[in-house]
């Protein structure tokens, strides 16, 4: 009788179906036999465990049988060629390429993957909110900064002050630029892991914002914009971490979507809480001001010195205790470290089991957990699992991609592809928070004195002059937007389009955005200068500009994590592959601000306050070219001696 492994490869490749079934049918009994004894011992362990052990524990033995029948069902792997990237040999073995239509057409009939599809869905959800934390805390500002400048200053002018936001701004990510790297590299090595990095990153950014809110000077401020900055490189982790849990692609859009759905919630609830909060004896007077119940007859004199410390103070808070959600509840993700001892999910499940006997005083039984290695199953009545040693792992040796041999030409193409959309993002915000918050044209007080008249349709200047609270609400539509996106077309276009057609469509849309959004300090409005930009037909034009930024953002943001993380060459540089896409991010996202501001002061000087946005939309024009030129990797192009035993 003919086997499936005498038959060649291309008749593999063509009956993909049929091989899979003839190898289902002729399991050997030795195999059955086997799973039957792991799945009585499964039944054994889930009798006396906790719910999330169980649920672990299911999940280990639901995945390694997937793995089984997906080996059974694929086709031969190519011949192991050391140090040899798989487009190579992809190429060297052209036969199998007739398998990629039938592989498509499969694809293609899958259905799109929903959230609750997701693994791992409680160690998504404390990402989720500590990654909620981050945006509050920067995006919180944008809506007082400019007037948080002017208080530690009076005397300076709208272009001096948009100079001044930039540099503020660019301070966070020129800190992290030079150490999102390095906190990529101590996410990878096994004596640090990932939680212990995202940890740090949160503390520090707790002590950022508390400094901020209680400075009483621009280089004050800059300085505790520096330090969070330095501090925190959890956007790599976190990307990295997701990517751990989250191992087969046809989950990773869903999974991937998790991050700038939690920064757009964090963009809609960070502008509206610095606007409300911000400077609250003026805007809550009954309550804090002079003559309050709170307050008494001089008011709470704390806040009338430092003005913008209370929404600082809140998302310290906030910042507070998704530390102590890390600590206590996520999971080291490193390949290596996740064997160690964790003292804080030790803690937790004995605050959970003493708990549990506190409601429970009946006859309690002990198992021990079973081990992630097949070989080493046993179960043991009588030990519980806080018994292990707090330095035990499992003796894994695996290879490590040496750091020179990183810089494919696709991780290099996807790196200045990121880089150029973080620029174009982060100028924009930076310029859109100004532009709102910068006075209207006033034929009577031109600035500059030189422009008395203005000329369409470029020669024309002004902001639309909005107070905080209203700042607020005009910064979070973006995040409004976006969730709205997210949640609704997002899954089904990347689905039908893929990531990379998603993400080259999605660039096209910027530039469309920047270079009409000046137009509109010259609409007319229901309110006459100096007094602020108002009308249906302004918040109409508002809303529709920003609806083609955001859907451009939507598709943008988690299709750049995803082509960074599958740039990667080989999974054991993960973390420093996307420290140093942080690093790039990070430092593109200082030169944007910074450049764009000192752009938009000198188009306020000059009497023309679109120089700024229109060359802001010539750089989103450089991105979608530069998207031309990377494609969506693998995660593992290159094999090294070793790989293949693991």
């Amino acid at each position: 009788m003919t086997t499936s492994a005498d038959r060649p490869s291309s008749y593999l490749l063509a009956n993909v179906d049929s091989a899979t079934a003839s190898h289902m049918h002729n399991r050997s009994e030795s195999t059955q036999s086997a799973q039957s004894t792991e799945a009585s011992s499964l039944d054994a362990f889930t009798s006396g465990s906790s719910s999330s052990d169980v649920q672990r524990t299911k999940e280990r033995y639901q995945d390694a049988e997937v793995t089984q029948e997906l080996r059974a069902a694929s086709p031969t792997r190519p011949a192991f060629i050391p140090g040899r990237s798989l487009h190579n040999i992809h190429r060297v073995n052209e036969e199998d390429s007739t398998s990629a239509p039938t592989a498509k057409a499969q694809l293609q009939k899958t259905k799109p993957v929903s959230w609750g599809d997701l693994p791992r869905k409680s160690q998504l959800a404390i990402l989720t909110l500590t990654r909620l934390a981050e945006p509050v805390a920067q995006t919180s500002l944008f809506s007082y900064m400019y007037f948080m400048l002017q208080s530690f200053d009076a005397s300076l002018s709208s272009a001096s002050i948009a100079s001044q936001a930039g540099m503020l701004a660019g301070s966070f990510t020129a800190a992290q630029c030079f150490t999102a790297v390095i906190w990529g590299r101590m996410a990878d090595k096994e004596s640090v892991g990932r939680k212990n990095v995202l940890i740090i990153g949160l503390v520090g950014t707790l002590v950022s914002v508390l400094g901020f809110g209680f400075s009483t000077s621009f280089y004050m401020a800059m300085f505790f914009r520096s330090l969070g900055g330095a501090l925190n490189g959890n956007v790599s982790v976190m990307r990295t971490m997701v990517s751990e849990m989250v191992v087969e692609k046809k989950y990773q859009p869903k999974a991937f979507l998790i991050m700038p759905v939690t920064f757009n919630v964090g963009v809609l609830i960070g502008p509206l809480l610095g606007g409300w909060l911000q400077d609250p004896v003026k805007t809550f007077p009954g309550v804090v001001g002079p003559g309050s119940a709170i307050g008494g007859p001089d008011g709470v004199q704390w806040l009338q010195k430092f003005p913008y410390a209370l929404p600082n103070l809140v998302t310290a808070t906030f910042l507070f205790f998704s530390a102590l959600l890390v600590c206590f509840g996520l999971e080291e993700t490193h390949i290596d470290r996740k064997y160690y001892y964790d003292y804080g999910i030790e803690a937790r499940r004995s605050v959970q089991r003493l708990i549990g006997r506190l409601l429970c005083r009946g006859p309690s039984h002990k198992y021990s957990r079973i081990s992630s290695n097949p070989n080493e199953v046993e179960l043991a009545t009588s030990t519980p699992s806080t018994s292990l040693t707090p330095h035990m792992k499992l003796p894994i040796h695996r290879p490590k991609l040496p750091y020179r041999r990183i810089w494919t030409r696709n991780v290099l193409s996807t790196f200045l592809t990121h880089g150029l959309l973080a620029a174009h993002l982060g100028a924009f915000g930076n310029t859109y928070f100004l532009f709102l918050s910068t006075p209207r044209f006033d034929p009577a007080h031109p600035i500059p004195s030189s422009h008395t008249e203005q000329h369409l349709p470029f020669r024309f200047t002004g902001g639309l002059g909005l107070p905080p609270p209203t700042i607020g609400f005009a910064v979070a539509l973006l995040g409004a937007f976006g969730l709205t996106l997210q949640f609704g077309i997002y899954s089904r276009i990347t689905h039908k389009l893929g990531i990379v057609r998603s993400y080259r469509y999605a660039l096209l849309l910027f530039p469309i955005t920047y270079a009409f959004s000046p137009y509109l300090a010259i609409l007319p409005t229901t309110s006459d200068p100096p007094h602020a930009a108002d009308g249906s037909l302004l918040w109409l034009v508002i809303c529709l500009l920003l609806l083609i930024q955001v859907v451009g953002r939507t598709f943008a943001l988690p299709s750049t994590q995803i082509l960074v993380n599958n740039c990667t060459p080989h999974p054991s540089v993960l973390g420093t592959v996307h420290g140093h896409a942080q690093s790039v991010s990070a430092g593109a996202r200082t030169i944007g601000p910074v450049l764009w501001s000192t752009l938009y002061g000198v188009g306020l000087r000059k009497g023309v306050v679109g120089m700024a946005w229109w060359i802001l939309s010539i750089e989103a024009i450089l991105a979608c070219l530069a998207s031309r030129f990377q494609y969506e990797g693998s995660g593992h192009e290159i094999w090294l001696e070793g790989d293949e035993a693991k």
